[in-house]
C-alpha cells in the first residue's frame, strides 16, 4: 500500500512540473520587441516571454495597469482589485496594424496565476499572457530589472561598473525627458557593434573598449 502511494506522489510530481504550451496573438511591434531581447539576452525567446510575464504577475505597477480592466476580483498579496463585469471584455479586441502568434511555456504554478488572471480579465489564458506581456514589457521598471539581472551574470564586476559610468553619463547628458534605461543602452551597443562579436558580452567589452 505505501509503495502505490509513493508511486502516486511521483506520478503526481512529473505532472505538476510540466511545462504548458500557450501562443497568445500580439502586435508584431511587441513581437520585434520580445525578438530584440532574446538577441540582446542570448535567450531562448519562449524563455524571454516567460521570464517577463513571471515578473509581471509580481509588480504592482503592472496589475494595476491591468486592474483597469478587469472585469472580475483579483487578489494581489494583501489588495484586492475590484472588478466591474459592466466592463467591456477584451477577449474579441485585437491590437490595430499586424498581428502574429508567438510560444511560451509556463510551469504549473505560473500558468494557474495566468489563469487567475484571464478570470478576472475575463478571457481566455492566451489572450491574459498577451495583456500581460505587453504590459510588462511597457514597464520600463520592470524591463531594466530584467536587464540588469541578465549583465550581473555575464560581466564582471569592472566591466559592470563601466557600463553603469557610461549610463550615469548619458542620463546626464541627455537634453530629453525621457530616462535612458538598460534597454535602451545595451540596444544601441549591441546594435552598433553586432556585425563583428557573437555574444552580448564580446559586444559590450568591444563597444566599451572603443571609448578608452
Amino acid at each position: 500500500m505505501k509503495k502505490v502511494e509513493v508511486v502516486k506522489d511521483k506520478i503526481r510530481k512529473v505532472r505538476s512540473d510540466k511545462k504548458r504550451d500557450v501562443k497568445p496573438t500580439i502586435s508584431a511591434e511587441l513581437k520585434n520587441c520580445v525578438y530584440r531581447l532574446s538577441y540582446i539576452t542570448n535567450t531562448p525567446v519562449k524563455d524571454v516571454v516567460e521570464i517577463i510575464c513571471e515578473k509581471g504577475l509580481e509588480s504592482r505597477k503592472v496589475l494595476e495597469y491591468l486592474s483597469q480592466y478587469f472585469r472580475r476580483d483579483y487578489h494581489f498579496v494583501n489588495t484586492i482589485f475590484i472588478g466591474d463585469p459592466g466592463r467591456e471584455s477584451l477577449q474579441k479586441k485585437s491590437q490595430s496594424g499586424i498581428n502574429e502568434r508567438i510560444t511560451t511555456r509556463f510551469n504549473q504554478d505560473t500558468y494557474e496565476k495566468i489563469k487567475y488572471l484571464s478570470g478576472a480579465l475575463d478571457v481566455t489564458p492566451s489572450k491574459a499572457t498577451a495583456l500581460l506581456l505587453e504590459a510588462s514589457i511597457r514597464n520600463t521598471e520592470l524591463l531594466n530589472s530584467y536587464i540588469r539581472t541578465f549583465l550581473r551574470g555575464t560581466l564582471d564586476k569592472m566591466r559592470m561598473k563601466e557600463l553603469k559610468q557610461v549610463q550615469s553619463f548619458v542620463k546626464k547628458s541627455n537634453p530629453y525627458s525621457k530616462e535612458t534605461s538598460w534597454f535602451d543602452l545595451i540596444d544601441t551597443i549591441v546594435e552598433d557593434v553586432k556585425d563583428n562579436t557573437v555574444n552580448i558580452k564580446e559586444s559590450i567589452t568591444t563597444w566599451l573598449d572603443r571609448l578608452k
